[in-house]
């Protein structure tokens, strides 16, 4: 009886207890956002506690249970903030923070280790002798070998990897070196020898972790974007039953089940209409600006939005099945395919770590026969060539530029994350563009509303602040008139708004609806009465420093196209303003990514640079991508770079950038090779002890460290 008590107030507890709803929310862009929603969700009932994270451009939710997330969508809405719901259970907390955050202590225990061992290591260094420099060297000892231990696992581990998989990776050289280092160390002390190489053997681990590091942090990718188009994919809907009308997951829906989707909410399933009418926005799939109509027999796709009326749907696909997340498939395609390429560092280390093996070999062999078996001289000797010839520096080639280059793109207004982009973006030769929200900002503005009349903008003014369409709110914001007094307002939904004013009928909305014949370009309609119909016509916004971008992009030679899935009249009249000759238009998403396959077949070398879902699988694809940082979650993963400004006047010296910084990477590849050919033989005939080569080995690290810093 008590077990039953027992379990019947752990479900009531269950069931109170709170439910975490996560919200994508890509417009926001500074702490007075975060301050905005955080309060004003606080205030919705039922929300106890709300948490935004700017980075991620996320609200993190804490709810009563019954509280859905469609309400907080509509209420952030309201509030002139977009937001989408994200599914919990397909993103998961990254290995990658963790790895980070590995590497980061390790660095900090090695650094703070180094500095101790160096201030013995002065004290030997300035004469002492005997039992002093005995006790110097073993308090080195202790320090040094558990720092080793604790700081050198990543570089042991993949060592190790490596010889399982019976190859010579740049691990194996670097763990050697470590481990004669200390075990020479060790050797030394126990015998009262006057050298012992804590110090280089902690250095060592210090500069290649930082190196490590520095790689890490321009290589990581805080996701994959095929799971933040996963995650986009509405968790839930309304499905009706005989019973009634039922909230399900969307996994427990099956082909020619209805599904209830209202006004503000996602499509969850691909379908058709069987009851309703309403207008869709498909910005998010296809790039379309303006919203299309929907009506029974129209098929809608997961992921569009419904705007203005209910809407009933036939499932024709759910889940897995959907379009969304066959849209998912398509990028995760592209990200592995561009995933196996394959840095010039990693290439070089392939040659590179076998010849360091041999000449230590070497080295132990020669120096066995001329010293007549002197063990201790010839793994001393055989040491320092392995120490000397260590692939520190060209470890550091290509994280040290692509450092230097981030942090001067970073502050002309660019974010470079992934490792191997510059060098990517330095072989660019043609350059794709999408329209809507890239090369525009997605938003539309009226051209001719200086023709209007004061009563006619009156009216137009009252009936767009009455609609909830992106047009209609385009006018409502510039008309600057007082609105007209109208009456029995009624929005009809996939259509448009319609009133009363001095007792004559008014209209704003679709060109067929209003009686009028249709523009090529986008326009809304408005009707007074029984006077002729006139159109307000509207023009996407050109984004900052797009000529710029584009004229800066022509004169270093490259070939520009641009593709958009909006109609051919709005992309013509923008590729004819900013002097793009190859445009296409109406394209779907997968014709985007065929485009950048079909070039990147012909031998070009594609940057893609778009914002949206339908982006997302030619981003991943293209050989370099960028987006803005108003770029939905996906479509900012999905790329190499994002541009953090509306400003695109920076894309031009990222390219230019990219280019500088190759050579760089080059210069350093030389130096590396220019040392080794110095300090080797030095090395090799015994002239430097393993700590004058972890001295030198340093040295070289920091030199190509500051050619690195020259992009500055």
């Amino acid at each position: 009886m008590s077990t039953t008590l027992d379990a019947a107030q752990d479900a009531a507890i269950d069931s109170a207890a709170p439910v975490r709803i996560l919200l994508s929310l890509p417009g926001i862009h500074c702490a007075g956002c975060i301050a905005s929603i955080e309060r004003d969700l606080g205030h919705h009932p039922g929300v106890e506690s709300a948490r935004v994270n700017l980075t991620l451009k996320r609200a993190s939710i804490d709810v009563s249970p019954g509280v859905g997330a469609d309400e907080l969508v509509e209420r952030l809405d309201r509030l002139g903030f977009e937001a989408h719901e994200l599914d919990p259970g397909t993103l998961s907390r990254g290995a990658g923070d963790r790895q980070e955050r590995d590497l980061l202590i390790r660095l900090g225990v090695a650094g703070f280790a180094m500095m101790n061992i160096m201030l013995l290591s002065v004290g030997v260094w300035s004469g002492a002798e005997g039992a002093t420099r005995d006790m110097f060297h073993m308090i080195s000892g202790a320090i040094a070998l558990p720092t080793v231990v604790f700081a050198g696992q990543p570089f042991f581990r993949s060592a190790w990897a490596s010889l399982q998989g019976r190859r010579l990776g740049m691990d194996v050289p670097i763990s050697l070196a470590i481990v004669l280092a200390s075990g020479i160390s060790v050797y030394e002390t126990f015998h009262s020898g006057p050298h012992a190489y804590f110090d280089a053997a902690v250095m060592l681990v210090f500069f290649l972790l930082a190196g490590r590091y520095l790689d890490f942090r321009t290589r990581a990718a805080a996701r994959s974007a095929a799971q933040e188009l996963a995650a986009l994919e509405v968790p839930r809907a309304s499905r009706l039953d005989p019973d009634g009308e039922h909230e399900v997951p969307v996994a427990d829906l099956a082909v020619d089940d209805l599904v209830r989707v209202r006004p503000g909410g996602r499509i969850p399933v691909d379908g058709v209409v069987t009851e309703g009418t309403s207008e869709l926005d498909r910005a998010l799939l296809t790039g379309e600006s303006l919203p299309a109509h929907a009506g029974p027999g129209t098929a809608l796709s997961a992921g569009e939005v419904n705007l203005t009326g209910p809407l009933t749907l036939r499932v024709t696909a759910a889940g897995e099945d959907s379009s969304l997340h066959r849209m998912a498939d398509l990028v995760a395609t592209a990200e592995n395919a561009r995933g196996r390429y394959t840095s010039l560092a990693d290439r070089a280390a392939r040659a590179y770590s076998p010849v360091v093996h041999l000449l230590a070999l070497m080295s132990f062999i020669a120096w066995m026969w001329v010293s007549g078996g002197d063990v201790r001289l010839s793994v001393n000797i055989a040491a320092a060539v392995l120490i000397i010839t260590c692939p520190c520096a060209l470890g550091l080639a290509v994280p040290a530029v692509a450092t230097a280059a981030s942090g001067k793109l970073f502050r002309g207004g660019m974010l470079i994350k992934n490792g191997t982009a510059l060098e990517r973006m330095a072989e660019i030769d043609t350059v794709v563009f999408d329209k809507t929200g890239t090369l525009t900002l997605g938003t539309p503005e009226p051209t001719n509303l200086d023709t209007l009349d004061a009563d006619t903008s009156a009216v137009a003014a009252a009936l767009a602040q009455a609609s909830s369409h992106p047009l209609a709110r385009a006018l409502a914001a510039r008309l600057t008139v007082t609105p007209a007094a109208i009456e029995n307002v009624a929005e009809v939904p996939g259509y448009g708004v319609e009133a009363t004013w001095n007792g004559q009928r008014v209209q704003l909305g679709r060109a067929r609806w209003v009686g009028a014949e249709p523009e090529a370009l986008t326009a809304a309609y408005l009707r007074i009465g029984s006077a002729a119909p006139c159109a307000l016509t509207f023009t996407d916004r050109l984004r900052p420093g797009a000529e710029a971008a584009i004229a800066a992009l022509r004169r270093q030679g490259l070939s520009v196209r641009l593709i958009s899935g909006d109609a051919p009249g709005a992309v013509a009249a923008l590729a004819d303003r900013l002097g793009i000759e190859d445009w296409r238009a109406e394209t779907l998403p997968a014709d985007k990514a065929a485009l950048v396959a079909e070039l990147t077949a012909q031998g070009r070398k594609v940057l893609m640079v778009g914002d949206g879902l339908n982006d997302t699988a030619a981003l991943a694809a293209a050989h370099a991508s960028v987006s803005p940082a108003s770029a939905l979650d996906a479509a900012r993963v999905a790329s190499d770079v994002v541009l953090l400004g509306q400003d695109m006047t920076p894309l031009g010296q990222a390219l230019r950038t990219a280019r500088v910084a190759t050579r760089r990477i080059r210069e350093n590849f030389v130096i590396s090779t220019v040392y080794n050919i110095v300090a080797v033989p030095i090395a090799l005939f015994g002239f430097a002890t393993p700590l004058w080569a972890a001295l030198a080995m340093s040295l070289s690290s920091i030199t190509v460290a500051l050619n690195a810093l020259r992009l500055k």
